[in-house]
């Protein structure tokens, strides 16, 4: 087994005299050429943990191993860790090529290597017309393209970015993350991208770690986070809208077993075996996206629409179902009208069963052989 890249180890950052952890004891392992998105809400510790990563602030407790050797005694400016902040702090006096050779020249490199530097960097972000040019002149995009240029000419091991697109317009914001995508892959850089917009972070990180409360919840493929997650906090977290969750019970029918919140019913698939949950109070995780309204005649679960809301090809539906309020996602083209009466089929095999004791998501037998 190869050594990560980067590696956590019982990470802990403690604030106000020890009362409050900020980072509460983290373990993370991210492989070269891997781009992982720490993903969380304000507050959660994601920040604070890339200060740590970076040498700007000083862990607790823990370790922090960069290809394997540990860092925590190494300064920030010895540990080649690249860090390009949120208001890109570029050099506006100064012209694209001098921001760019900038940290090299602080470390003495000599001119031959600094020009050549700058000039594959440069080719590399779609900059080699702007370099003689001001960054004062330069847009939003341009700028945060310099940013990560003057990081990435001083090669370093690791590309922190945290929260680089939050200041730009959404058409610079989606051109910009094309742009990342793009770099991430022809560079084989390894890439820790903080940020709280999950859109961000499902298209452009391979995989994505959820924070909260000074903790990771869960660490997952960006293409699995979302369809199993792993607690109550991912599965309310992620998603646009997010997963509906619904307490309940379980009994048995016909052989198999079905989800009981007062009015609301719906089957598990045949043959799914919950073990020890069968006895136990549970949340049911139903995802919008596999909830679907019904043609004229089928059969289904009765409900009401109580809102829509369109949102471009898709369409978010509000819908009250046997006493309980849920959310579908369906296209546009085939919007109900609000206080229409419609049937829904939920897909069982989507289904999520959460312990009502410890929020974690339970093991089906059904869901282990898929």
């Amino acid at each position: 087994m190869s050594t990560p890249k980067l590696e956590l180890v019982g990470l802990k950052k403690e604030f106000a005299d020890g009362s409050v952890a900020a980072v509460d004891g983290i373990d993370l392992a991210v492989e070269e050429g891997q781009t992982l998105a720490l993903l969380g809400p304000s507050g959660c510790g994601k920040s604070t943990t890339l200060n740590m990563i970076v040498g700007l602030e000083q862990p607790s407790s823990g370790d922090i191993r960069i290809d394997g050797r540990s860092v925590v005694a190494v300064p920030p400016g010895r540990r080649n860790v690249g860090l390009v902040f949120q208001d890109y702090a570029v050099f506006t006096s100064m012209s694209v090529r001098e921001n760019l050779a900038f940290g090299l020249r602080v470390r003495g490199q000599r001119k031959a290597e600094i020009d050549r530097a700058v000039g594959e960097v440069a080719e590399l972000l779609g900059l080699s017309t702007m370099l003689n040019g001001n960054a004062r002149d330069l847009g939003g995009s341009e700028l945060q393209r310099v940013a990560i240029g003057r990081t990435l000419v001083t090669r370093p091991a690791i590309l922190l970015l945290d929260e680089p697109l939050s200041n730009l317009e959404a058409g610079t914001r989606l051109a910009t993350r094309r742009e990342l995508r793009r770099l991430q892959k022809e560079a084989g850089l390894t890439i820790i991208y903080v940020t709280h917009d999950q859109v961000e972070a499902l298209s452009l990180a391979d995989w994505i770690a959820v924070m909260s409360a000074g903790k990771i919840r869960q660490v997952a493929p960006a293409s699995l986070i979302c369809q199993q997650p792993d607690n109550i906090f991912v599965a309310s977290f992620m998603g646009t809208p997010p997963m509906n969750l619904l307490r309940g019970a379980l009994t048995r029918a016909d052989g198999g077993y079905v989800f009981r919140k007062d009015a609301f019913v719906v089957g598990l698939l045949p043959g799914t075996d919950i073990g020890e949950a069968a006895d136990l109070p549970v949340t049911i995780g139903i995802r919008p996206e596999e909830v679907r309204l019904c043609a004229s005649g089928e059969a289904g679960l009765p409900a009401r629409v109580l809102l829509a809301e369109p949102r471009g090809s898709e369409t978010v539906v509000t819908l009250e179902t046997g006493g309980q309020v849920i959310k579908a996602v369906i296209a546009s083209d085939h919007r109900p009208t609000e206080g229409r009466d419609v049937m829904l089929e939920i897909d069982a095999a989507s289904l999520v069963l959460f312990s009502g004791e410890t929020n974690r998501r339970l093991p089906m037998i059904a869901e282990l052989r898929a």
